[in-house]
């Protein structure tokens, strides 16, 4: 059940991510879920508000916190489509978050190309949930970038 847990959050991130896809933004999509409950969604807007911090976690993190009225989010899961870059797992660690659920690895960008110690040791990782749909999904946009 949990597991299954798991893909149903990470489909409505996979939900944000196409809205991100049809704003030809970089298809990324998160949610925050707290005691079961999705708390905040949201998704890549860096080009539609001309703002390159504007990335999928740190739009959830803002709508997460503003809706729990505090600045931690202590007992909450993060799940984003793609690993968060550097920027992202920085205010991931700063909102205390309890856990990190996220799709596809980036091998590029992924904070995990600079250190896994970019969150703090408190915080839970896990990868690959609903990997290969957060990786077409991402395949397909780059791939209609190119022509």
């Amino acid at each position: 059940m949990i597991n299954d847990n798991k893909e149903h959050y990470m489909r409505a991130a996979l939900a944000e991510a196409n809205k991100a896809f049809d704003k030809q933004e970089v298809p990324v999509g998160a949610v925050v879920v707290c005691n079961d409950m999705i708390i905040a969604r949201a998704h890549n807007l860096t080009e539609t508000l001309k703002d390159p911090t504007a990335h999928a976690e740190m739009q959830a993190i803002t709508a997460a916190t503003n809706w729990l009225g505090g600045k931690y989010l202590a007992d909450c899961t993060i799940y984003v489509t793609l690993e968060p870059c550097a920027m992202c797992a920085g205010a991931i660690g700063w909102s205390q978050a309890s856990s990190l659920v996220f799709g596809a690895a980036d091998k590029k960008k992924g904070y995990r190309t600079i250190s896994d110690s970019l969150l703090p040791p408190k915080t839970s990782v896990e990868s690959g949930v609903l990997e290969k749909e957060c990786r077409e999904l991402l395949l397909r946009f780059f791939k209609s970038r190119r022509g």
